[in-house]
């Protein structure tokens, strides 16, 4: 008898899940169309290709897909430097088919070399960024698009200045549904609710959602308190199945002739690839299991996906940390739950608009809270103090960047640290001395690191500089995985002045190696590496 698929047993866990990435993706897709300056029902499109099709054929077992927030800049550019939308859809269908032969040319291992320090920077600032992006939905100022991530928002104003201004445009009936809402999240979270099985059975957000769609009802009737329509979730409603597929853009081929179609086409291609693969590192780090995903693979499955949603009208995707980490902070287990979300989505669009439309983003934005706290909480920065300042310095910067300007930027900031801080360690540890030499006669122990590199020529060559005549000297390469040829050279010509020095030097450990030249009667004596305890320089 055949088995079931591997994803039936995780069911019970996949669909309260994909309840929670349900809720928490249907207002990001209309937001991050909004903020794109495309038709609202293309972020849906790209929602349901993202959780269906590449749910399905990608390797990620944890991670979600859909329109992703940090490609609205590039998107809302691209439409009106193309001037129509169905000539859009054209360089995002050509964007899809340049990430699955990127997939097939194995780009994908590109995710590899991300630090974790800077990842885990990624997932605290983005964190941070979902909590200060809600505040405004919470009190019912509602300028600002939902999933709108960036530091600069398109009504004007920052992430911070948009918190000043909801002080003064605070709506009570919002706010009392985005309370009541973190209330019920809360209480589900605590251990005496977890004790119970019947809260277990019934998830958390399922229960705040319902609650915020009948105080939405309560409050119509309510003079100061009725939510007005900006405030709550807007699916654009049609009579008939007809009538929805009327909604819908289909791209035009006749700007195939068009060479700014294919340049749009190659940045979508390299940012969404990029928004990918850095997503897939964190959903990674976030698993509970620590599965692996394979990057090759996902960049294919987001190929369809694009390829597929630009066919029918929707925006670019990829895969996004939002949705991927809600969905692991609710209990996914399996990719069953991103599938389901996408039938969800559909169900929502074509049968369910009427109600999907009473729930208030208010109470969206007390889930989003939760996640991001989840993101950002206290003792991820106290972990990540712990482990030294050359983890901590590239992930504080990571963190920052993303919260002053954008994901991609901040990203970047934090690389670049990451990088200065390896080249300094390198820089000040290539070797280590048993005593700094200062009078005549002394004995001096000198060890190389594992890898030294030409960026250490300086400090070696000041070493050996500083030592005075008459001394004798151990340079021990034995254990020295990598000694660069310059490095080998100053050695080389220390040992050749020596002589004139009367200085007596022994050097262990590089006469193995094949990149290294000995100059004709040059004086090294071989024995076997010191065991007297070294001390780093201080």
């Amino acid at each position: 008898m055949k088995s079931p698929p591997r994803f039936v047993g995780t069911l019970q866990s996949d669909l309260p899940a994909s309840l929670v990435v349900f809720l928490v993706a249907l207002p990001l897709c209309l937001g991050i169309a909004l903020a794109s300056g495309a038709p609202l029902i293309s972020g849906l499109i790209a929602g349901i290709v993202g959780g269906i099709v590449v749910g399905t054929l990608s390797g990620s077992p944890l991670g979600v897909s859909g329109p992703a927030a940090g490609l609205a800049v590039i998107v809302l550019t691209a439409i009106q430097d193309l001037g129509a939308f169905n000539i859009f859809l054209v360089a995002v269908i050509l964007a899809g088919l340049i990430q699955i032969v990127l997939g097939f040319v194995r780009a994908g291992t590109v995710a590899y070399y991300f630090p974790s320090s800077v990842i885990s920077g990624m997932l605290a600032g983005i964190g941070i960024i979902i909590f200060l992006k809600q505040i405004p939905h919470a009190f019912g100022y509602d300028r600002d698009p939902v999933g709108e991530l960036s530091f600069r928002q398109p009504d004007g104003e920052t992430t911070f200045s948009e918190l000043l201004l909801v002080l003064d445009s605070i709506s009570l009936g919002p706010l009392i549904i985005a309370s009541v809402s973190l209330a019920i999240l809360l209480l589900w979270e605590s251990r005496w609710f977890k004790r119970h099985k019947i809260f277990a059975l019934i998830p958390g957000p399922l229960v705040a959602v319902v609650t915020g769609a009948l105080l939405n009802l309560f409050f119509r009737s309510k003079l100061g308190l009725a939510l007005s329509p900006e405030q709550v979730v807007s699916i654009p409603e049609a009579d008939s199945l007809s009538g929805l597929l009327g909604f819908l853009t289909f791209p035009d081929f006749s700007a195939l002739t068009k060479i700014d179609v294919y340049k749009t086409a190659v940045v979508l291609a390299i940012v969404a690839s990029l928004e990918t693969l850095l997503c897939v590192e964190a959903t990674d780090k976030l698993d509970p299991r620590k599965r692996v995903t394979p990057t090759n693979r996902e960049l294919k499955a987001q190929g369809m996906g694009n390829v597929i949603s630009g066919f029918l009208g929707g925006l670019p995707v990829t895969q996004v940390i939002v949705r991927s980490s809600a969905n692991i902070q609710s209990g996914g287990r399996s990719k069953a739950s991103a599938i389901i979300h996408g039938l969800l989505l559909v169900v929502a669009v074509i049968a369910l608009p009427t109600i999907m439309n009473l729930i208030p983003l208010a109470t969206l934005a007390a889930i989003l809270f939760v996640v991001g706290f989840k993101l950002a909480k206290p003792s991820v920065f106290r972990k990540m103090f712990r482990q030294g300042r050359d983890q901590f310095i590239p992930f504080i910067v990571t963190v920052c960047g993303i919260v002053f300007t954008d994901l991609l930027i901040g990203i970047g900031l934090g690389m670049v640290v990451a990088v200065l801080v390896i080249l300094h360690e390198n820089f000040r540890l290539p070797f280590e001395i048993s005593n700094v030499p200062q009078e005549r006669g002394e004995r001096v122990e000198i060890a190389l690191a594992q890898q030294v590199t030409f960026l250490n020529k300086a400090t070696v060559l000041k070493t050996l500089d500083s030592i005075p005549d008459d001394s004798s000297v151990e340079i021990d390469a034995s254990e020295s995985v990598f000694v660069h040829p310059d490095v080998v050279e100053l050695i080389d010509n220390f040992v050749i002045g020596a002589e004139a020095k009367n200085i007596d030097v022994v050097v262990n450990g590089l006469d193995h190696r094949p990149h290294v030249s000995r100059p004709t009667g040059m004086k090294v004596a071989v024995k076997p590496p010191s065991t007297l305890k070294r001390e780093r320089p201080q």
